[in-house]
């Protein structure tokens, strides 16, 4: 028998300084049973640090969620869609191949990934020849210790505060804070 995904549900307030953007999101995360909280915790971050999309890219009139992620490749970790259906971001996270990110280039006007743990920069020396020619495509890069310390953050109904600034994103909650700042390599 497959093992289920875990929900988390997520409260999360965002004060994006850099943006202008000021809104509280009610957010349901489905935890596919082989994802860490870490890479859980990374999306809901990546989520966060694209919210001021809804108004800059779709002038409010656009829909922010999560994917199916893990349990389908071909669907983003979490996507900017406006009315008309069309995919303004694509998000990813983790380490993917290039092959699904130039599929995502062709679906959507933009795609980010967002890589973490130790071996980020093992896979960007291996793939990144093979994206340089993918305009649209944004790599950050989630520093380790950052990562890792927003898995402590993870519980399964969370009430958080995202604050970003100068690009930094500081993720708060009861059990702590924690301060991202993401390192752009394409």
């Amino acid at each position: 028998m497959a093992l289920k995904s875990t929900i988390f549900k997520a409260h999360l307030q965002i004060a994006d300084i850099d943006h202008g953007y000021y809104a509280d999101h009610a957010l349901t995360l489905a935890r596919h049973p082989s994802e860490t909280d870490e890479r859980m915790m990374v999306r809901l971050v990546a989520m966060a640090l694209h919210a001021h999309d809804l108004n800059d890219v779709c002038n409010g009139d656009g829909t922010l969620a999560f994917g199916a992620g893990l349990s389908d490749p071909d669907d983003p970790d979490a996507s900017l869609t406006d009315f008309t259906g069309r995919k303004r971001v694509w998000i990813e996270v983790g380490q993917p191949e290039d092959k699904p990110l130039t599929k995502a280039c062709s679906k959507a006007d933009s795609v980010v990934v967002y890589c973490f743990n130790h071996a980020a920069e093992v896979w960007w020396k291996g793939i990144e020849t093979k994206l340089t020619r993918l305009e649209k495509l944004q790599v950050w890069r989630i520093p380790t210790d950052a990562s890792q310390a927003l898995a402590a953050l993870a519980e399964r109904s969370m009430q958080l505060q995202a604050t970003v600034q100068e690009g930094a994103l500081t993720l708060s909650s009861n059990l702590g804070s924690v301060t991202v700042e993401p390192v752009r390599w394409k």
